[in-house]
């Protein structure tokens, strides 16, 4: 596994540290990411998301869906069968789990449904209005030669 230096990236900008944070964790948990449950992450518009979270097996008392810290967090535990039962093949997982997703700014969570063994979590990136792009009105160049002047004959 190739491990990268990002020192000069923190050397040569202001502001990029959460880049060059999340890029280190990625590189660094690759290998060690578990694969239980499968997920699928689609984007369904330019804005809005959902991450679709395979949990056959599982109620909806056994699961848990928080946001914490930019990070949505999706855990299940599943409560202890006290019966008996004797299998002749168990391939059907139910063990507790947890699975972490890193959430950018301004994305947020809208809701979560359990349908047909599915847990789909719908997220929405909701940009303020002063982060979004505006139009900014030229003035003539005459009106600031006059603010010049004014303030010249002030002085």
């Amino acid at each position: 596994m190739r491990t990268y230096d990002f020192a000069p990236l923190y050397r040569a900008t202001v502001g990029f540290d959460q880049i060059a944070d999340l890029m280190d964790r990625v590189l660094t948990n690759e290998g060690s990411q578990p694969s239980y449950p499968p997920y699928n992450i689609e984007k369904l518009d330019d804005d809005s998301y959902r991450i679709s979270i395979a949990v056959a097996g599982f109620s909806d008392a056994d699961l848990s869906v928080e946001v914490r810290e930019n990070a949505l967090i999706v855990s299940a535990r599943k409560a202890e069968d006290n019966a008996e039962r004797s299998y002749l093949h168990r391939g059907i997982a139910t063990r507790a789990f947890e699975r972490r997703f890193h959430l950018a700014d301004h994305v947020q969570v809208t809701g979560a449904s359990h349908v047909d063994g599915m847990l789909h979590i719908d997220l929405v990136r909701e940009v303020p209005e002063a982060l979004k792009p505006r139009q900014i009105a030229i003035s003539s160049t005459k009106q600031i030669e006059k603010d010049v002047v004014d303030a010249k004959s002030v002085n």
